[in-house]
């Protein structure tokens, strides 16, 4: 059971993260058809050759339904598959498998994903303090009937910051907790971003020392240990393994992946430091045929230096409550033993949105297709990529392979 490997992917695009404030505000379609043209040249494909779509429809800006109708007939596609995928920051994982399944069942051969992320323009009537009362609660209802909006809300649980910070401190209590390890996940992430000259924080270095001092958000967790939300965008273009010979690079294909969703909350996760992405992986591991010690390298989803530890866990690259060690005996930089977002990850790179977990898929394809420049390494056949939504809630994980 799973996929067969014959679904690869061929063309990216993705917009340099850029400050709220200063981003261009394009429609939302504006940003599909850009990122869609863009992820077509890098591909050497044609337009006529997508007949798959698989977007992002909560977060649209110009509808709330029927988007990928919308987007086909903006884009003047004629489609065989359609899906939207509503996952967070698990969202890019979980719509490359579904591409790639539908290729592999015949029902399309060539599949755009697109997540836009850089804000749209306002309409007259269209109230501009929205977004600031959305973060205020993060990805947690306020609606009536939410179970978050009557047992988690009223009791300050809100955001992204106190669930992982919670999350952070159940983890030392069981395992313990060394600060430096975990300051040293952004510091080597950081060190990447510094030959990723598309990264936030290119030209920025940082010190252990630097992310202690910097300002506690949330017990345990500094500032410099949570991602900078910034506008942006992203595409990948999926196709058959016959499609995949006329394009320009060496393509990644999908040799594996698993999803796996727990709870919306944290306070109701039967043991907040196993979290979903452990059975995400095992799947992916075995559909593919390979073990942790196989990867030349790894993509992890880094939200929080907490959610990249607890991945290097549950995904079997270390054993639980042994992550810290594992960090501070290995070098996570592109030059180490265990390259490790080696564009910077999101905690350097940036993250756009549900589109910042694309940049994780963006640079497995990189480094496999050998375009990653001065970053690159010397070896990559065979990439874990990880996605994390909500508070290690909804978690996927992909294994691309080389051909």
């Amino acid at each position: 059971m799973g996929l067969k490997g014959h679904a690869a992917i061929v063309g990216t695009a993705q917009y340099k993260p850029e400050k709220y404030a200063t981003a261009p505000r394009m429609f939302h379609l504006e940003q599909v058809a850009d990122l869609a043209a863009q992820a077509l040249r890098d591909a050497g494909l044609r337009a006529e050759d997508i007949d798959g779509l698989v977007i992002n429809g909560p977060h649209f800006h110009e509808a709330s339904v029927f988007v990928p109708a919308m987007a086909a007939e903006y884009l003047g596609l004629q489609l065989n598959f359609a899906e939207v995928v509503d996952l967070g920051g698990c969202t890019a994982a979980g719509m490359v498998w579904r591409a790639a399944a539908a290729i592999e069942l015949g029902l399309c051969q060539a599949v755009l994903c697109v997540l836009p992320a850089r804000m749209a323009p306002l309409g007259p009537d269209e109230d501009p303090s929205w977004m600031a009362r959305a973060m205020r609660f993060g990805g947690h209802s306020t609606a009536y009937g939410a179970p978050e909006a009557e047992f988690d809300l009223p009791y300050g649980h809100m955001g992204q910051n106190t669930g992982y910070a919670m999350i952070a401190q159940r983890y030392a209590a069981q395992y313990g907790y060394d600060p430096r390890a975990m300051a040293k996940i952004a510091v080597d992430q950081r060190t990447n971003a510094q030959f990723n000259d598309q990264a936030m924080f290119c030209g920025q270095p940082l010190s252990i020392e630097q992310v202690l001092a910097s300002k506690k958000v949330a017990d345990p967790l500094h500032v410099l240990e949570i991602v900078m939300p910034v506008a942006g965008g992203a595409a990948l273009i999926i196709t058959s393994r016959e499609v995949a010979a006329r394009t320009r690079k060496r393509p990644a294909y999908i040799t594996g992946f698993g999803e796996h969703l727990a709870f919306k909350s944290p306070s109701y996760a039967r043991d907040m430091v196993h979290t979903p992405i452990g059975p995400a992986s095992q799947r992916a591991f075995a559909m593919a045929g390979l073990k942790p010690t196989d990867m030349h390298a790894a993509q992890i989803y880094d939200c929080y230096t907490i959610t990249a530890l607890l991945t290097l866990e549950d995904a079997g690259f270390c054993a639980k409550g042994e992550g810290m060690a594992f960090v501070r005996e290995h070098d996570l930089t592109w030059r180490g033993d265990f390259p490790m977002n080696t564009h910077g990850g999101q905690l350097s790179f940036g993250q756009a949105g549900s589109a910042g977990g694309m940049s994780q898929v963006i640079e497995a394809v990189t480094q496999i297709a050998g375009t990653a420049g001065e970053r690159q390494l010397s070896r990559c056949d065979n990439v874990y990529v990880s996605g994390t939504g909500g508070v290690m809630s909804e978690q996927g994980a992909l294994i691309l392979q080389g051909a």
